[in-house]
């Protein structure tokens, strides 16, 4: 792994590490289409093993276990410590045991070979260092004839929101997600799936509108709850001041009132082994 991988790796674990706090108060609503277009696609059924890549605090992997019923099982994985953690408290605490967890990186899941009938990755692949590695072992981890869904972040010119990155760069060199969009354009991530040896790839685009009632919200989100909370995380009040009025002017054309309504898209696609 080359030093700016193992880099992007602790930014990553250490920023969604920061990010838990928020994530599901500033997100659930807005990544529910792409998550619910992903369950219906992988199909799921009673008694299968499920691996969910990038779970973070499980959206998709609680609607997930219910599919598979108590002779069924989803380990989930990602990143962040905290993230795991708080998802393997939150089912015990809901009764559902056959959710285990692990903290792993995507790119090396640490699973045996073809041991899993499904493979999940809701919008975290866009933050793995290597995704194409990342896609290999999840292709790996399944079954002959198993099956895996990805949900992405589309093309960059249709996200209104994406002027964060370069936004926080101004304040804290973090190279944060330095190639979030790569595969959100045209045909990468069907290429991708393909070559890393997903059969009968089908994509589809999924247009969405980011709701925010006020201004603080939509900072909230961004800032606090996602990729950059890390750097964020070390500006002075002064900074965040000053990102905060750089953001809301770079989203200014989709104010309505006193909130936002902001462009965005997503990527769903599907293989199978």
């Amino acid at each position: 792994m080359t030093l700016d991988a193992r880099f992007q790796l602790r930014v990553q674990r250490y920023g969604w590490d920061k990010a838990a706090d928020h994530y599901e108060q500033f997100w659930q609503t807005q990544l529910a289409p792409a998550q619910a277009r992903l369950l219906e696609l992988a199909a799921l059924k009673r008694g299968e093993r499920v691996i969910e890549v990038a779970c973070g605090t499980g959206l998709v992997t609680f609607p997930a276990a219910r599919a598979v019923g108590p002779g069924g099982n989803v380990l989930a994985t990602d990143i962040s410590e905290v993230m795991v953690t708080r998802l393997k408290e939150t089912a015990d605490q809901q009764g559902l045991p056959n959710i285990a967890t692990k903290r792993a990186d995507a790119e090396a899941l640490g699973v045996p070979e073809a041991s899993f009938d499904v493979a999940l990755c809701a919008l975290g692949l866009m933050y793995v260092p290597d995704p194409f590695a990342a896609i290999r072992e999840m292709h790996r981890a399944l079954k002959p004839g198993g099956r895996a869904v990805v949900a992405i972040w589309g093309a960059r010119s249709s996200c209104g929101w994406a002027e964060i990155f370069s936004i926080v760069d101004h304040f804290v060199q973090s190279e944060v997600c330095p190639m979030f969009f790569q595969l959100g354009g045209g045909d990468a991530l069907r290429m991708a799936m393909t070559q890393g040896g997903f059969n009968d790839v089908v994509l589809e685009r999924i247009a969405t509108t980011l709701n925010y009632e006020s201004g603080d919200d939509a900072c909230g989100a961004v800032f606090a709850g996602g990729p950059v909370a890390l750097a964020y995380s070390r500006f002075d009040d002064a900074s965040r001041d000053a990102a905060h009025r750089e953001y809301l002017d770079s989203i200014a054309e989709w104010k309505h009132g006193e909130g936002y309504q902001v462009p965005g898209e997503f990527v769903v696609a599907s293989g199978t082994t």
